[in-house]
C-alpha cells in the first residue's frame, strides 16, 4: 500500500549537480515519504531511490534506501525500534536513542522533526544521520525554531550548519541556502 498522496516536492541541489522528487503519503498507519534522488558527488553520479516511513506521530519507524551510487550499488533498510537501530538486521548502537533519520544527500528527512515542532518555541531531535558512500551512521543533534513568514532556524551541531530554512505548509523545507531550492510542487 502506497497510501494516499498529501504532498508532492521537487528541489534542485544548489551545491551540485542534482536533483530530489519527494512524495508524502499518508498510511493506514503512519506516514511515508518516498524519493528519488539523482546527483553527481565526490563517488561519481547517484541515482538513489528511498521510502521512509513513520508512526501517527511522525516518528520514524524505517527506512530504505536503494540505488546506485559510483558505480557501486545501494540497499541499505534501517529499522527503529524504541529507539534501537538496526541497519540490515546489524545492530547500531552508536545512534541508540535517535528519533529520525536524516538522509543526508536529501532536504525530505527534515519534514518529520518538522512536522512534530511546536508553533511556538524549539524542538530538539537526535537524527541517526546517513551518509554515503559508506554507509556512515552517527547521531546528529538538529534544533528548529520555528520564525515568522515560514522560516525556521535550523542548526546541526555536529556539522556546524546553521541556518534559516523556508518551509511550505505541508513541513517541506522550500529552501535550505546553499544546498536545496525548491523547484516544482504539485
Amino acid at each position: 500500500m502506497m497510501g494516499q498522496t498529501i504532498a508532492t516536492i521537487e528541489w534542485r541541489a544548489l551545491d551540485r549537480d542534482g536533483t530530489d522528487k519527494c512524495r508524502l503519503a499518508k498510511t493506514p498507519g503512519g506516514w511515508m515519504l518516498i524519493g528519488h534522488a539523482r546527483f553527481r558527488d565526490a563517488s561519481g553520479w547517484a541515482a538513489l531511490d528511498y521510502v521512509v516511513r513513520c508512526d501517527a506521530d511522525w516518528q520514524t519507524t524505517s527506512c530504505d534506501v536503494t540505488g546506485t551510487q559510483g558505480g557501486g550499488a545501494v540497499a541499505l533498510r534501517l529499522t527503529n525500534a524504541n529507539g534501537s537501530w538496526s541497519l540490515n538486521d546489524q545492530e547500531q548502537s552508536q545512534i541508540s536513542g535517535c528519533t529520525d533519520v536524516d538522509l543526508g544527500f536529501s532536504p525530505a528527512t527534515n519534514l518529520m522533526p518538522l512536522r512534530r515542532a511546536p508553533e511556538v518555541g524549539r524542538l530538539d531531535v537526535r537524527a541517526a544521520w546517513l551518509r554515503l558512500p559508506g554507509p556512515m551512521l552517527d547521531p546528529l543533534d538538529q534544533s528548529y525554531t520555528r520564525e515568522r513568514g515560514g522560516y525556521v532556524h535550523y542548526t546541526a551541531r555536529q556539522t556546524a550548519y546553521e541556518a534559516h530554512l523556508a518551509v511550505d505548509e505541508h513541513g517541506f523545507v522550500t529552501r535550505y541556502p546553499g544546498l536545496w531550492e525548491q523547484t516544482h510542487e504539485a
